[in-house]
Order: C-alpha cells, then structure tokens, then sequence
C-alpha cells in the first residue's frame, strides 16, 4: 500500500473550529505604555514579560532581524506590542513575539541557527542559568551580526556587521528607544477566557495562530507539555500514517481531544472550542500522578493496536487516517476499561464497523452535540459487543 500524502489526515479537523461558537462579551482595560528597549529586555530577561512559546517557534531569518533593530536606531515606527496582565508584574505576550525575541537575542548578541529554534522555546521557560548556557552553545546558535542587502550602488549598509556591542554611538539611543505596548487585563468575566480571542484576533503574522498553538501557551502546563512526548510515540506516528509531527499541532490536538472526550464526553454542549479550553484549564490542576496515569492510559490505548494495520484508523470513505474515529473509538475504550468491560478489543472488523457507523456523524457541522455524541455512542456500542 502506497504512503499517506503527508499530513492529509489532518484535513478532517479543519471543521473543529466551531461554526455556532458565540464569545462571551468582555470588559477589558486596556492602557498603553513606551516602555524602552533596555526595559522590555529585563522585564523578558526576569520572566515578568513571558513569550508565549509554545506556539510557534522563532522564524524570523537573520536579515528582518535586522532590519527591526535598523528602524529602533533610526527611530521609525514600529508595530504595537500586544500584552496580557496575568499579575502583578506577570504579562503574557498576544501579539509581538517575534519583535520582542528579535530585541532579546540582539542584546545577548546571539542569534538562533534553524536546528536551535525548537529547542530554545524548551530551555526558555526554565532558570535563567539554563537559557544563557544555551545561548553560548555554538551548535544552535550564532553571534548577532546585523545583516543587510547593499545598495543598488554596491555600498553597504553602514549598520552591516556590527553586533550590541559595537553600536557605539547608536547603542544609548537604540536602548532608550520606546517601544509602545498595550497592556490588557480581563475584568469581566472572571477568569482569562479572552486572551484566547485575542490571540486568535490580532495575532499579525504570515498566518494566524491555530487553536492549539494557542491553547499550548495559555493553558500551559505539565499535562499539556506530556502531549509532546505522547505524540512522538512511534506507535503513534505509524498509526497517523506521518513520521513527523505538524508543526501547527494539529496532531497533538487529536490526542488532545481523544482525552477530553474521554473524560467527559456526556457534557459536551456544541463548542469544540469551549470543551477543550475548559479541560485544558481543568488540566492545570493535575498531580503529577494524574499525569502519569494518562500517560499510561494512552500507551495502554497504543499497545492495543500492536499487530494491526498502520491504517486501522482509516476513514471509511477516504484512504487517510481519521481523527473523528480515533478520538470515538479511544474515548469509548477508556470507558469500557473503566468498567472492566473484557469485550475491548480492537479488531479491525469492529473497526471497520465503526467507521461506517460514525460516517453519518462526520459530515458538515462534526462538532454538533448531535455529531460528537453520536459518533461516541455508535463506537461504544460497536466495541461493546452490542452490534453484531
């Protein structure tokens, strides 16, 4: 059998985001403030600023770099920085992370080779110690040297190779430069419900952040980092029919779903969106024993497919792996082995029946209660034994 086209699978879950989701109304405060450049660095430097970094990684190449700090010097305008007032002195980034890095690496006066960017947003949220012993790690990175294109004439740009350091002149300038800033904090409702929005909304890069990405940062925690671990699963991997994650994380949203689900797929209430964000919340209270519990969970849930097909998690209809399927049958799986129930057993037949079964619930609107709760309800009754 021929390879999956990669990533092909994921285009089921492009219908996740909800067509009926309707946001709660807000009452925000939102003051704007010109910090300087010196004391965005220490407020990121300190942790009080903290870069969302479970979204993306950093992907500006070393020339845009470049040309941020050119205009700071200069004194050109540059865009707004978007924060959230997490606390007193705790701000999480919305929109500007890539600035806010680009100011951040230029003044350590290193510069992230591509195989170091993964990396960087791990060792990021750890002490301070960790993240400059890995700044000075020539594998990852390299020095800050501002990089230009010369001009028409052939000239170079007089900025050209000079680091931090060697501004001379131009370096009390550069760090007294304001950088102006919103800062936005939620007052109505109680909680931080539309941070989410926010991200969504004025996020103003090449392409606006997923769901998950922002999930992954806003609801940050030790649960949410062991989905990166559950998704490298080799297991895993076969079964989705791709070797590498997505970078946009729309595989470790299956994962992410097919747990939600499982715990509390009977109060479901037509958001996606909402039933994810309210688990991911929940998640943030976790003992470190829950946690290895749905570890082993889906690794119990893994071994169950050893000696079946790679494509035992097939649509019915298509020749790729589908994640309304996966998230049905491990939802109703966790549920039969809570019950003791000696009937789970994951034969292909009975997945093949499920498959099917669920098709009816995997047209337009699968977020529906209706879609979600009868997709679950098919598949429970498949594993169980009462459809022959």
């Amino acid at each position: 059998m021929s390879s999956p086209t990669k990533n092909a699978w994921l285009d089921e879950t492009q219908l996740e985001e909800d067509e009926e989701y309707q946001i709660e109304e807000y009452d925000l405060i939102s003051t704007p403030n010109d910090f300087n450049v010196t004391t965005i660095f220490n407020f990121i430097n300190r942790g009080s600023v903290k870069i969302p970094i479970f979204q993306r990684n950093y992907v500006w190449d070393i020339r845009r770099a470049s040309k941020l700090i050119e205009s700071i010097i200069l004194g050109l305008p540059v865009p707004q920085v978007f924060l959230y007032e997490e606390g007193t002195n705790r701000f999480l980034v919305i929109d500007g992370q890539q600035r806010l890095l680009t100011l951040y690496f230029f003044i350590k006066g290193r510069f992230p080779r591509k195989d170091g960017r993964a990396e960087f947003r791990k060792i990021f949220s750890g002490p301070p110690a960790d993240v400059d012993e890995f700044l000075d790690n020539d594998e990852y990175f390299q020095p800050f040297k501002l990089s230009f294109a010369k001009f028409p004439d052939g000239r170079k740009n007089k900025f050209s190779g000079l680091t931090y350091e060697d501004l001379d002149e131009h370096k009390e300038r550069f760090e007294l430069r304001p950088l102006r800033n919103i800062i936005v904090k939620q007052i109505k409702p109680a909680g931080d419900d539309s941070v989410f929005e926010m991200f969504n909304r004025l996020n103003t890069g090449g392409s606006n952040l997923q769901a998950q990405e922002i999930r992954m940062s806003l609801y940050h925690s030790a649960f949410m980092e062991s989905l990166y671990e559950m998704n490298d699963r080799p297991r895993w991997r076969a079964l989705t029919g791709s070797t590498s994650s997505d970078p946009r994380m729309k595989d470790i949203e299956v994962i992410l779903r097919a747990f939600a689900l499982a715990h509390g797929v009977d109060s479901y209430s037509g958001s996606m969106t909402g039933f994810l964000n309210s688990f991911c919340k929940k998640a943030q209270g976790m003992t470190e024993e829950q946690i290895a519990s749905t570890a082993m969970t889906w690794d119990w849930f893994l071994g169950l497919t050893e000696g079946k097909p790679d494509t035992l998690f097939y649509s019915a209809t298509s020749d790729r792996f589908s994640p309304l399927l996966f998230e049905s049958v491990f939802a109703a799986a966790v549920r039969l082995d809570s019950e003791h129930d000696i009937q789970v057993k994951l034969t292909l037949d009975k997945l093949s029946q499920a498959a099917a079964s669920i098709s009816t619930h995997a047209q337009e609107g699968v977020t529906k209660t209706r879609h979600v709760q009868g997709r679950y309800e098919a598949t429970l009754k498949i594993l169980r034994g009462d459809e022959e």
